[in-house]
């Protein structure tokens, strides 16, 4: 659940910091997952993002990807269940959502800059909120190493970064920065602007995005496309509904 004065600082400026949600040894757990895959995928690895005609940068440059991590592990379950989580995305979307993508995204060194953003076709009219995303730190995330920035309050703008920005690669003035340690959790309406910066750094700057979408809207991944016997049966009814499988 979420405090009241948890759920106005969403609804004003766009992210909530949610603290520590997964300890050091289940870091430890995903990351050492992460690599399997990385290892198993090669080439192919996020090969599910090339097939979805709703990623807006499948084969991003600068960036290591995997997807469909529903699929791919018990140890990723949390990232779509955690009731923390969900609260914030009920505060954003209402009761009627569901997943649309589980995804890993690492800024590669001196890679990683994401133009100003947000994750939806328009800019909202009287709030009414289609996507919301939450990031889940599985580095220290610091001011060199490719942290994502948001501006805060930009999700109650009528305009997109592209139509006022010469270059939204640019730092935009009230632009902030997630700096958290590794197992921390960020909820950010995806209506704010928001995006990847560079990674000054020698090693990659690892995260998941557990991406959700208004209950109408199609899914990043189809779920019921990717869907195995195993994920259904271990994740239970209300996996299910969240998946809407």
């Amino acid at each position: 659940m979420l405090i009241k004065q948890e759920i106005e600082f969403l609804e004003t400026y766009g992210y909530l910091d949610l603290g520590q949600l997964l300890t050091a040894e289940q870091v430890r757990k995903v990351n050492g997952r992460i690599d399997e895959l990385m290892q198993a995928e090669g080439e192919n690895a996020g090969a599910e993002l090339a097939e979805s005609k709703y990623i807006r940068h499948p084969k991003e440059e600068g960036a290591d990807r995997l997807a469909d991590l529903v699929n791919k592990g018990p140890v990723f379950d949390v990232f779509y269940t955690h009731p923390r989580v969900l609260a914030g995305i009920e505060a954003v979307l209402g009761q009627a959502y569901k997943l649309s993508s589980l995804n890993y995204r690492a800024a590669r060194p001196n890679q990683g800059l994401q133009k100003l953003h947000v994750d939806w076709k328009n800019a909202v009219i009287n709030d009414g909120y289609q996507v919301c995303n939450s990031i889940w730190l599985l580095d220290d995330f610091t001011v060199h190493n490719g942290s994502t920035r948001i501006v805060p309050r930009s999700h109650k703008w009528s305009i997109l970064p592209d139509e006022v920005m010469a270059d939204p690669h640019d730092k935009h003035p009230d632009e902030i920065r997630i700096i958290a340690p590794a197992g921390s959790v960020f909820i950010f309406n995806s209506h704010v602007w928001h995006g990847g910066t560079t990674n000054n750094t020698e090693q990659v700057r690892r995260s998941i995005h557990s991406y959700f979408c208004t209950r109408e809207q199609p899914q990043q991944i189809d779920q019921k496309k990717y869907i195995t016997e195993e994920t259904l049966q271990r994740i239970g009814e209300r996996g299910r509904e969240i998946l809407d499988v």
